[in-house]
């Protein structure tokens, strides 16, 4: 069975046997998806995460439909009527749908209108009616007026719904409207009677139809929140007399009375049986469809907001704007601890503003501030301008940072373990503050569904959707590393190999024995063994550890090979390090092994040009146009500056220093044809855009970057 798998797998994804093989054995014995990708690049041919995940999803999948083949072959066993034949076609099948509609005959049935029928004694009849010879249909049916069968009308619709449940449960049939709902389905939204005011936001879709093969991810996911909402009302039809003629060709064979009551059976069938499920197959369909493309859309996001530039270990000023509860200030050291807390009341209705000069200067003195991080919600433009007004006795850069989820983390579990005798304003300033040092290691605290990056999050599977981010946040903690000695317990959760447990025991261990000094020391930690140390060490960094290669992206399996090299140089490994032109006299061909390909050699030598280097781009400065602060400030043509705040099928959201982001469209993105917007944006991008359109009821911009990048 595994060996099938692996050849299917390898016809679905286009990927060769052995490589599928070697990645899927892999994964079985634990090995984590970053891990193979980084350190195992000569067993899978250099796949990448994706490819390696697709193994898995569809490993997974393929061991899945084996289980309900399993249970399908018991249930028609259980019934005695699993001949060899049939066995074969189950054994054969690797397709879901067409597993379902071989079982559908077979499937234990509740009260059909057919199951009555032949309770009544009327299956014969049907059968009769199949044979499409009699011209004397009445005539026939009244043989089987008896006990529960009233009269000749009774017999004649009793036979017709067990030949329409027939045509139901036929595979040429479902193949027939399943191949018309393929090509010609329509999806309709209309309102529901006097729910127009209730779903105004609905509005676009009150009288809505779209072939279901063109209708985007985002306008599906919205049309089923508003059926779901009851605003609503959705169908999926196909070309109805296109596909009952088709129908009526395979199963109507004659002109006589017989073949009449079978069309009218064909007809019931395709209404009453067909139509409704492969309406439902095609409806859950689509939804799976928009659900992976959401979820897609989402990860690209998610990942590039993990990714985004850090200001790195410096001392922080974080604040927490507001009007009448004031701005609260934290100073954080450099490692993001806090060192104290302040509020201040520079705006209305206090107006303190002077006093509130005083004690910035002051604490940006005292605790030596290099950045301050400014929140991106109420009164943000107004502190930011307060701040850049303030005179300091020191280089200060002023960053406005993105605050969604920081209220979610502040109210967290995890921010009362972290600061239990703070409330949630002095924690929300925290998180902004760290936020500006490292968005990484602060956001893996956070639900990823609350840090404002995705498209209809809410509506799609949340199972699928939970796999997609964390596998997510996985690949950008393993892919930038984790300062061992520095990381929060959720951070090292997220290290390949490690887990909420195994990384609580590696903070409880570092706060009772003090920092790591060698990566080895790692397999004291409890319950840390050999595979957990394996899959973990590459991962983890030590700045200042007695290993060399302790802070950079070598595993240790492979230091035999560097400490081979600086042997075979005269030199230390520090020493091959720092001077590029001893790693120039290296033939990298005499360090290959059964074991260690090409592919590592390059690896290593590009980790010793840059050991522990950070992949994530330098954070720059950005500045809002000063004269628009609300919405009644923007005017049509207006050409101002922005940041790219989240990106959807449809185009990109962009803060322009006001409440409400605006959006560019698909359309409206660049001088040519864009399919996708990734292609021309980036999350946190710096932009400049033109105002389009401003709506001021609804509160919707329309933007465009036609010519201006």
């Amino acid at each position: 069975m595994t060996n099938l798998f692996y050849s299917l797998i390898s016809k679905q994804l286009n990927i060769p046997v052995r490589q599928v093989q070697r990645t899927a054995e892999l994964l079985a014995k634990g090995a984590t998806i970053p891990f193979i990708s980084r350190y195992r690049k000569e067993a899978t041919g250099g796949l990448d995460e994706v490819q390696i995940g697709d193994i898995r999803t569809q490993y997974d999948k393929l061991a899945e439909l084996a289980r309900r083949k399993e249970t399908v072959l018991a249930s028609i066993e259980q019934q005695e009527k699993l001949t060899g034949e049939l066995r074969s076609r189950i054994d054969a099948c690797w397709d879901a749908t067409e597993l379902e509609d071989i079982y559908l005959p077979y499937k234990p049935k509740r009260q059909t209108k057919a199951e009555t029928a032949r309770k009544k004694g009327l299956e014969p009849l049907a059968k009769i009616l199949m044979s499409q010879h009699d011209n004397d249909v009445k005539g026939r049916a009244r043989a089987f007026v008896k006990g529960e069968v009233a009269d000749v009308a009774e017999a004649l619709q009793g036979a017709r719904d067990i030949i329409a449940e027939w045509v139901n449960e036929e595979e040429s049939s479902r193949h027939t409207v399943r191949t018309s709902f393929a090509r010609t389905a329509v999806i309709t939204a209309k309102v529901i009677k006097g729910k127009e005011t209730e779903g105004d936001k609905y509005r676009d879709l009150f009288d809505y139809a779209c072939p279901l093969a063109k209708c985007s991810s985002h306008r599906l996911l919205a049309i089923r929140r508003g059926e779901a909402e009851g605003i609503l009302r959705v169908s999926i039809t196909p070309d109805t007399e296109g596909c009952t003629e088709r129908l009526k060709r395979r199963f109507v064979r004659s002109a006589t009375e017989a073949s009449l009551q079978v069309s009218l059976a064909v007809d019931d069938a395709f209404k009453r049986l067909l139509k409704p499920s492969i309406e439902n197959e095609f409806a859950a369909l689509s939804k799976e469809k928009a659900d992976e493309e959401a979820i897609r859309v989402f990860a690209g996001n998610l990942r590039q907001l993990l990714l985004a530039p850090p200001l790195g270990q410096k001392r922080v000023l974080g604040v927490d704007p507001g009007f009448r509860t004031g701005c609260k200030l934290v100073c954080l050291d450099a490692q993001g601890n806090l060192l104290h807390y302040e509020a201040i009341y520079p705006h209305p209705p206090k107006n303190e503003r002077a006093k509130a000069c005083a004690k910035v200067s002051q604490l940006v003195e005292s605790y030596q501030i290099d950045a301050i991080a400014i929140g991106n919600g109420t009164a943000s433009r107004e502190t930011e301008q307060f701040f850049a007004s303030v005179r300091y006795n020191r280089q200060v850069q002023v960053f406005v940072v993105s605050e969604n989820g920081a209220s979610v983390y502040s109210a967290s579990k995890t921010a009362r373990d972290e600061f239990p005798d703070y409330d949630v304003t002095v924690r929300g300033a925290v998180s902004i503050g760290r936020r500006l040092m490292d968005p990484l290691a602060e956001l893996v605290k956070i639900d990823p569904k609350s840090i404002g990056v995705g498209q209809y999050q809410h509506d799609v599977d949340q199972a699928a959707l939970k796999q997609s981010l964390d596998r997510t946040v996985e690949s950008c903690v393993n892919s930038v590393g984790v300062n061992v000695n520095t990381a929060s317990r959720h951070l090292l959760t997220y290290v390949s190999g490690l887990g909420p447990a195994l990384a609580q025991n590696i903070v409880d261990y570092r706060t009772a024995n003090g920092p790591f000094g060698t990566r080895k020391e790692l397999l004291k930690v409890p319950r840390l063994g050999n595979k957990a140390y394996e899959q973990c060490a590459g991962f983890l960094r030590i700045p200042e550890g007695k290993h060399p290669l302790d802070n950079s992206a070598v595993h240790p399996e492979s230091y035999g090979i560097v400490e081979k090299m600086a042997s075979d140089l005269n030199c230390s490994v520090d020493e091959l390090i720092r001077n590029k032109e001893l790693k120039k006299q290296l033939r990298l061909e005499n360090y290959l092994s059964d074991t260690i390909g090409m592919p590592t050699l390059l690896d290593i030598m590009s980790e010793l040009d840059k050991p522990g280097r950070d992949p994530r781009n330098r954070i720059e400065v950005f500045e809002f146009d000063a004269q628009v602060r609300t919405l009644d400030d923007l005017r049509e043509g207006m050409v101002l500056p922005g940041i790219v705040t989240n990106i959807t099928d449809f185009g990109c959201f962009v803060d322009i220093g006001i409440k409400e982001n605006g959006l560019v469209h698909l359309s409206n993105l660049a001088d040519r044809f864009v399919k996708n917007p990734a292609e021309v944006v980036s999350i946190h991008q710096h932009v400049k855009v033109k105002v389009l359109a401003v709506d001021t009821e609804r509160k919707r911009i329309q933007l465009s970057m036609k010519g201006l990048q």
